[in-house]
């Protein structure tokens, strides 16, 4: 039951950082591209990657805690389906070339931020 309180406790907190950040990065931008899901993606990727190595490698944190940042509050920081559902409404809209781009550029820079993320874990 603690483990299950522990990552609620994180969904809630990483489901309401998104909703704030995303939507102040959209609103600066006032893009049709979906940057705002874009930065947050990215931000979540790298932050996963070096609180995964760090609490894992470098830490002598409890599971409750591990559990709470990096299944709860990064899980639902994240949000692959909300990507997902902009690319296919992008699509639809016709706007292909914003539709590759966010596909692509999701996938590359979060890649590319996980493994940053987890190498800069790995320097402390």
């Amino acid at each position: 039951m603690k483990q299950l309180l522990a990552v609620a406790a994180g969904g809630a907190i990483g489901a309401s950082m998104r909703w704030l950040l995303a939507g102040a990065i959209q609103r600066t931008t006032g893009s049709a591209f979906p940057w705002g899901t874009f930065a947050v993606n990215a931000l979540g990727s790298f932050l996963l990657g070096f609180l995964f190595v760090y609490l894992i490698e470098r830490s002598t944190a409890g599971e409750l805690l591990r559990l709470m940042l990096t299944v709860g509050l990064l899980g639902a920081f994240t949000t692959f389906s909300t990507y997902s559902l902009e690319s296919v409404r992008l699509l639809e809209q016709g706007a292909y070339g914003f539709a590759a781009a966010n596909v692509l550029g999701q996938v590359i820079v979060c890649l590319l931020l996980t493994w940053i993320g987890v190498q800069a874990a790995r320097l402390i």
